[in-house]
């Protein structure tokens, strides 16, 4: 009884302080905040994911008035002394559940690269080993293998997955939340479903003979989880038809606007990692006009997405996440008519919201230009060892290669935010 709920760690300090001999006081808190811990509920994670790079300096950092400032006005939020982009009047007063990381300074300016680098915290081609998306460790940290229900959804591209982790922890893709997943529907009695998965799995025997063992496992594996989602009522979170349109109004219209309500239906539906993705951020050109435009899609699906996850009750055990691979240039280019921004890894901006961190703050800090972080500069590594924090999951821990390398889920060194928690 006593292992299951006091570490021997704790239970050996105890008796070194005379906790246990002289007074049960401090043995007593001890085993209520072990308790306190064991009943709380598992984390959640949504990733609102900005493709191609948001230029996060007429977003979140802003410097109006300065020569590359742009037209763009701030806004106060509901937080005094935080201010961000006029476009984002909703998300502003939702500002003290959010905090904003003003001083992401990351390797890689290259999209493809810069993408995996932020959804993986390894650097593409390192070491030969294609490593697991944040979507997939969740689904292995935090998921459950017997659910109906998938443990990682992504909705849009769906470009990273389970790496060396398999295909049990692969997310399922939804290209489009309007039309949800697809051929759901058996369109037969439960009696003629069963048996042509009894066919089926006579079929899989055959390919299991033909074929090495990883790839009919990972076969048989994508094939059980069609059967078992096929066969689940929760199913019904992936057709936002059903919800009412005084609670779909909210979040706008689009494919990002029915992407977000699907996500806060998986969510309810008890899928542990969404990934949503918004695209058409490499603003090289016609910079301004864009980011408008991109930004009025963002604030009030996102916007609707945390009152709602808030009102449910979930928003406190969800991470929200909203990045892009990197940021884009302090400097305006003058390419053709239509100045943009280009890369800028350097020095940009991400947000995290709910998830039991401390919101209405801001971490780190940039120049007056937004060009070079001057305070608590935040890498891939700390950025992903904060979001497995905040998720309660052991960044240290490590996973096996299918060869039998051990790999941390995040590299060292890595030191999460202290200031979130």
């Amino acid at each position: 009884m006593f292992d299951q709920v006091l570490s021997r760690r704790q239970m050996l300090k105890a008796g070194l302080a005379g906790v246990v001999g002289a007074s049960a006081s401090n043995w007593l808190d001890i085993l209520a905040a072990r308790a306190t811990e064991t009943n709380q509920p598992t984390k959640n994670c949504i990733l609102l994911w900005m493709a191609g790079g948001p230029a996060t300096k007429d977003m979140w950092d802003l410097r109006p008035g300065t020569d590359n400032g742009g037209p763009f006005r701030q806004i106060q939020t509901n937080v005094n002394g935080i201010q961000i982009s006029e476009h984002f009047p909703q998300f502003a007063r939702l500002m003290n559940h959010a905090a904003i990381i003003r001083s992401m300074s990351t390797p890689e300016g290259a999209h493809a690269r810069a993408s995996y680098n932020m959804h993986t915290g390894y650097r593409e081609g390192q070491g030969g080993v294609v490593y697991p998306s944040i979507g997939s460790i969740v689904s292995k940290e935090l998921g459950s293998e017997t659910a109906a229900m998938p443990n990682f959804v992504s909705i849009g591209q769906g470009r990273y997955g389970a790496g060396f982790l398999g295909a049990r922890h692969q997310p399922l893709v939804v290209a489009d939340a309007a039309r949800g997943v697809e051929n759901l529907r058996t369109g037969v009695s439960t009696g003629q479903f069963d048996s042509r998965v009894g066919l089926l799995d006579e079929l899989e025997q055959g390919f299991h003979s033909n074929h090495a063992a990883h790839v009919a496992q990972a076969h048989r594996t994508t094939t059980q989880r069609a059967v078992t989602l096929m066969r689940d009522a929760g199913t019904r979170a992936f057709d936002i038809s059903l919800e009412p349109a005084a609670s779909r109004t909210p979040y706008g219209t689009g494919q990002f606007a029915n992407g977000c309500l699907m996500a806060r239906r998986l969510i309810e539906a008890g899928v542990k990692f969404v990934e949503v993705t918004l695209g058409g951020w490499d603003t090289h050109q016609n910079n301004f006009a864009r980011v408008q435009q991109l930004s009025g899609q963002v604030d009030p699906a996102m916007s609707a997405l945390v009152r709602d996850l808030e009102a449910r009750g979930l928003l406190a055990n969800t991470l929200v996440i909203l990045m892009g691979e990197f940021g884009r240039t302090p400097r305006i280019n003058q390419r053709g008519a239509l100045p943009g921004r280009d890369h800028y890894p350097r020095a940009w901006s991400s947000v995290m919201i709910g998830g039991g961190i401390r919101g209405g703050q801001v971490i780190g800090r940039t120049d007056a230009e937004a060009a070079t972080v001057t305070d608590r500069p935040v890498g891939t590594f700390d950025f992903m060892a904060t979001v497995c924090r905040a998720l309660g999951i052991d960044y240290n821990k490590q996973n096996h290669h299918p060869n039998g390398r051990p790999i941390r889920i995040v590299d060292r060194p890595a030191t999460p935010i202290a200031q979130l928690f």
